[in-house]
């Protein structure tokens, strides 16, 4: 939908209410364009379709949040919670590149169900003059089958070879080595090939059991579970989780914990990181009164990796909402490299593929503008032109330290939570 068309077309119409919570949020899920965004059994979950706004370019951020300012100024809305996420709600993805066809999408649901510790909250969301009336979940609820499982999977290269990656990869050393860039992410793909039609309720309860402590999304076909927040603005507070420098677990916990050590102490990773943590504390902070930025980072334990992971926070000094801070954000020097600019036109020409939505903002917003954006990491986008094919994405940091093989090794890492996921019981 358009900005033009949203002027004449009837406003949003948004009730929610208190419920007694269900099981889990990822239960109520249909099979067909489910919406999620959990971590830790919290957060939200959305099905049906109200409408969808679709952008594209450089700009493709900035029209979805004028297009959903628009919605929401109009909006008639009956809120008996009042939590962040309650009202009306959208979620969203956004391609990494300006140039990307896969340009960007807000959905807003026509049932959205939340829940933050112990509070549970349901919204339905219409268009016309009359607010919903106040609904229980059994009477809102889509027909749920069980998960289906995709069969048999099969992998094959994407855009570059595992050797033909690795010499991209050395090729950006060089140019840093040179004083190109100081820092260039490079990602690689893997196609994936299913049986059956890919379920994408099979990949995210696989996702949200497997790795708790990461943010579990589905929206517009793009799944996933980063472990990267791009920003979180909630009542004026923000937050960014900063990730950069990995290492594998080994699956023994004194090697892991020597091998935590080791990360900690590493001057590449810590390089690459300061890269990162420096480039998300400059976009905030014009918007912040205060901003805070630890002055060294802890190791993020997660199934399969460990990474070095910053958390910077600040306080809110304006009306900008949570999806103009990751407009702002991105793309960071944790996806992308710095000089950003630089490091761009490297990755347009060493990576040979569109990135799609992997790297790009991924998350929600409700209509004060609160709201969680992550980076979409360890994901995969299904193909909506060709059934049972996804492309699964991963990427690396590139300073001058980097060995290629050992890039490709983690790159590897990096594509197991999808990899698992996908398997059959």
């Amino acid at each position: 939908m358009s900005t033009a068309s949203l002027a004449s077309a009837a406003p949003l119409v948004a009730r929610t209410v208190g419920i007694s919570g269900p099981d889990a949020l990822l239960g109520l899920l249909p099979p067909t364009g489910p919406l999620a965004w959990i971590r830790r059994g919290d957060g939200l979950v959305g099905w049906g379709e109200v409408l969808r706004i679709r952008t594209a370019g450089p700009d493709r951020i900035g029209s979805a949040q004028r297009a959903w300012t628009e919605l929401v100024e109009r909006a008639a809305v009956r809120d008996e919670v009042g939590l962040p996420g309650c009202g009306p709600v959208a979620f969203g993805s956004f391609a990494f590149s300006p140039g990307s066809p896969a340009g960007g999408t807000l959905v807003v649901p026509e049932v959205v169900v939340g829940r933050r510790v112990d509070r549970w909250w349901l919204t339905t969301i219409g268009r016309g003059a009359v607010l919903p009336a106040p609904a229980v979940l059994p009477a809102v609820l889509p027909d749920v089958p069980p998960p289906t499982s995709p069969g048999q999977v099969t992998f094959a290269d994407g855009a570059l070879s595992g050797p033909a990656w690795e010499a991209a990869v050395g090729e950006a050393i060089r140019r840093i080595e040179a004083g190109a860039v100081d820092k260039v992410v490079l990602a690689r793909d893997l196609e994936a090939r299913t049986e059956h039609p890919v379920d994408p309720r099979w990949v995210l309860h696989r996702l949200a059991q497997r790795y708790p402590g990461c943010w579990t999304f589905s929206v517009d076909g793009l799944l996933g579970a980063t472990p990267e927040l791009l920003v979180r603005r909630e009542k004026g507070m923000l937050t960014s989780r900063v990730l950069a420098g990995t290492i594998r677990r080994s699956g023994d916990d004194a090697h892991d914990m020597a091998n935590a050590a080791s990360l900690a102490r590493s001057s590449k990773d810590l390089e690459e990181h300061e890269y990162a943590v420096r480039s998300v504390a400059d976009a905030l902070a014009p918007h912040c009164s205060s901003i805070n930025v630890p002055e060294s980072p802890f190791v993020l334990h997660l199934a399969n990796v460990m990474h070095l992971a910053t958390d910077v926070t600040g306080v809110l000094a304006d009306e900008t909402t949570s999806l103009e801070l990751a407009a702002a954000l991105h793309p960071s020097a944790a996806v992308c490299g710095t000089p950003t600019a630089a490091a761009a036109a490297v990755i347009d020409e060493l990576e040979g593929m569109d990135r799609d939505r992997y790297a790009g903002p991924v998350g929600w917003m409700d209509a004060t503008g609160d709201g969680e954006w992550g980076i979409a990491l360890r994901c995969a986008r299904i193909d909506a032109a060709e059934v049972g094919r996804l492309r699964l994405f991963a990427g690396c940091g590139i300073v001058a330290g980097s060995d290629p093989e050992a890039e490709l090794a983690e790159s590897m890492d990096k594509l197991v939570p999808m990899r698992d996921a996908l398997a059959s019981d």
